[in-house]
């Protein structure tokens, strides 16, 4: 059986930016912002790193039910980490700072650039040889755009429920795009490196994010060569994507190499 060591979580108060107190455990400075994380694992000489980024929550709530994900994937040798997007905070009230922008067009340049920021930092402390993004919904949206954005800094990304065309996405859903702020992983997918893997997943009854959004995505990648791959699941919905078994594998397979 696979042994999993847990780094002590030690949570605490809302902070701001300015006094993060950045063990990159419990937070991590994110340029202008510091974001609430919980880190799994234990960084070896070879460490490999997956960071779960969860989804808008426009319904409200705390946004940490990555979290248990993320620590079953805590090994030695693998450092998991559930990042909670700037603006939103978990269950105990634990705050990242910056504005969440929970109302609408929620992929702004400046949450694009905190999480990268996040990611890179992470990287950096843990000595990360391969780096993995784990996104749902939103959080997928913005694992994309950073792929494509900045690469080199991500080696793969798996994207659950992924609203890759923004524009589309909007318009399909109201017959109109008002998200005119955010960005799109499907302009950036030109930056992506070729060398990078894309594993994207959507249920097949999901409401919000249709999938033939993903598989577009998916299938624009390919033409660039890009080692890219999508799974639609039959009866399954929006949320029920991030918890599926198919999430799952394609975790452990892109955290493997393949």
């Amino acid at each position: 059986m696979r042994s999993i060591a847990i780094l002590t979580l030690m949570l605490a108060p809302s902070v701001h930016a300015t006094d993060c107190a950045a063990d990159n455990r419990t937070r991590v400075k994110a340029g202008e912002e510091c974001l609430v994380i919980h880190a799994y694992g234990e960084p070896t000489e070879k460490t490999k790193l997956v960071v779960f980024i969860h989804g808008d929550g426009s319904s409200g709530g705390p946004s940490d039910y990555l979290f248990k994900m993320a620590a079953s994937f805590g090994a030695a040798g693998v450092v998991s980490v559930g990042l909670i997007r700037p603006g939103y905070y978990d269950r105990n009230d634990n705050r990242s700072t910056g504005d969440s922008y929970r109302d609408g067009d929620g992929y702004r340049e400046d949450v694009i650039a905190a999480v990268t920021a996040a990611v890179t930092a992470l990287k950096a402390h843990y000595k990360a040889a391969r780096v993995v993004l784990a996104g749902h919904s939103g959080g997928a949206a913005i694992s994309a755009v950073i792929l494509g954005k900045h690469p080199g800094l991500v080696d793969a990304v798996v994207l659950a429920a992924c609203p890759c065309n923004v524009p589309e996405w909007w318009i399909m859903k109201r017959g109109s795009n008002n998200w005119t702020w955010s960005l799109s992983p499907h302009d950036f997918i030109a930056g992506v490196a070729t060398n990078a893997k894309i594993v994207a997943v959507t249920g097949g009854n999901d409401g919000n994010t249709r999938p033939v959004i993903a598989k577009d995505y998916v299938e624009k990648a390919k033409r660039r060569g890009i080692t890219a791959e999508f799974i639609e699941l039959p009866g399954v919905s929006d949320n029920g994507s991030a918890r599926s078994q198919e999430f799952k594998d394609a975790v452990r397979r892109l955290l493997d190499g393949g």
